[in-house]
Formats: C-alpha cells, sequence, structure tokens
C-alpha cells in the first residue's frame, strides 16, 4: 500500500515539473488535488485560465455546473479528504485562437498519470470528464463518440462514470440529451453521497 509520504514526494514533483515550459503561454503552473484519502477522483482535461490563476480545480463556470451535477457545494468539493482532482494535463495548455482552450499535451499524461493512479488504490469512483479522459481511460472500451460513451455509462460501472464536460459550450448538449440529466445525474449524485458519507 502506497503512504502517504510516497503520494506527498510525487505530488511535490509534479510541481516541480516544467517539462512544457517554453511550449505553454502561460509558464506552467501544474494543479492537481489529491489526498492519500481520495476515494472519488475528478478527471477532466486540463485547467482553464482561471484555474491556473487560481490553482484550484474546477474554480469557473464549469465547476459550478460540476458540483450541481454532484449534488454538493463548494466547500464539500474542496475540503473533504475522499474528492480528488487529477485532469489529464495539469497545466492550462493556453487559448486557440479559433476558440476555446488547446486541448491537453498527451506528454502529461505519459510522464505521470499512470505513477499517480497507482498511489491513489482507495479511488472507489472515477469520473472521466470529458473525451480526452474518457479516450485515455477506456481505450477499446469507449464508444464512437463522446455522446455514445455518456449514453453507455451503465456498462463501466461501478468504478467509473463517463460524463459531458460540464463546459458552458456544453448548454446546447444537455438540451438535446435530456436524459443526462434525467438519468444519469441522480446515479451520480447518489454515488457521491454515499462515498462521502462512508
Amino acid at each position: 500500500m502506497p503512504s502517504a509520504a510516497d503520494l506527498q514526494t510525487l505530488l511535490s514533483e509534479i510541481a516541480a515539473c516544467r517539462v512544457c515550459a517554453g511550449d505553454l503561454v502561460p509558464e506552467p503552473r501544474p494543479v492537481v488535488r489529491v489526498r492519500a484519502e481520495t476515494r472519488l477522483l475528478i478527471c477532466g482535461q486540463a485547467p482553464g485560465r482561471l484555474v491556473h490563476e487560481s490553482g484550484l480545480p474546477f474554480n469557473d463556470p464549469s465547476g459550478v455546473r460540476l458540483r450541481s451535477w454532484m449534488g454538493i457545494d463548494r466547500d464539500t468539493f474542496y475540503d473533504h479528504p475522499a474528492i480528488g482532482v487529477a485532469a489529464m494535463a495539469f497545466c492550462f495548455p493556453g487559448t486557440n485562437p479559433k476558440g476555446g482552450d488547446f486541448p491537453p499535451p498527451a506528454r502529461c499524461a505519459e510522464l505521470w498519470r499512470r505513477r499517480l493512479l497507482a498511489q491513489l488504490p482507495r479511488v472507489e469512483l472515477t469520473l472521466l470528464v470529458g473525451s480526452y479522459a474518457q479516450a485515455w481511460a477506456l481505450g477499446a472500451a469507449r464508444k464512437g463518440t463522446m455522446t455514445d460513451t455518456v449514453a453507455a455509462w451503465a456498462d463501466y460501472g461501478p468504478g467509473i462514470l463517463p460524463l459531458p464536460h460540464p463546459s458552458w459550450r456544453n448548454t446546447a448538449w444537455l438540451k438535446r440529451n435530456p436524459w443526462f440529466e434525467a438519468e444519469v445525474t441522480p446515479y451520480l449524485r447518489q454515488r457521491v453521497g454515499d462515498i462521502l458519507r462512508a
């Protein structure tokens, strides 16, 4: 069983990582928030600009929507030791002039992801937020599209739950797919509540 000290050593290495320096604007600032007690792991795409500036994952409108889906408040999201956040890339990849942010650099997951997950053996539920996280974690088990993958959410349980990204850009997707908030959100809230009460 990995120790809390082992995890802390790894987190210090991640915080000091500058592998992408020169490729990212602004400079790298890794944002990852996990503890040895993490039992619910949230894996998104990469920090956005507001997260980069604050150092807090999902400290933006996407986080407000995600917490609503989970049925928890801001204090619980950041303070409960069972909740951890580790995106596919830990640094803000920059803004694409064509709109949105750039994709998460693959090298971040290649460098850190397996090592980090090995230090989190207590994780009971992993939320795969968006297509990048789903592609990495599910591999060939992923469906043809993000919508199809999320629609097949029951196939991946109980340890994994694929979700759309909670970005405002997906508001139209949520309107076209009302089954998500009718079926998936209640299940998510139940699982989150069970984990936090345990």
